[in-house]
């Protein structure tokens, strides 16, 4: 997030009325467009979400919690948490 001086880019009447309500400070405008969930623009929701199931089918055959944190590198906690949360 880059600052931009107002009176660079906003038409006075615009300028003086924001003016009225907050003079001299800095203002944050959110962006107008809908922010994506996450990992939806890059696929990492679904590569997380198929790792996950495929943890919980593990499990279920019969692979220990030591052993699913060996195979894909996670701690104990967060392997619980897949299973049971």
């Amino acid at each position: 997030m880059r600052y931009i001086n107002a009176a660079e880019i906003l038409p006075e009447r615009l300028l003086k009325e924001l003016q009225t309500y907050i003079d001299g400070e800095i203002l944050y405008i959110p962006r107008s467009t809908a922010k994506k969930e996450w990992g939806t623009a890059n696929g990492s929701r679904t590569f997380y979400q198929e790792r996950n199931k495929e943890i919980q089918r593990l499990y279920k055959e019969g692979s220990s919690i030591d052993t699913l944190m060996k195979q894909y590198g996670l701690a104990h906690s967060t392997i619980q948490k897949i299973l049971y949360g």
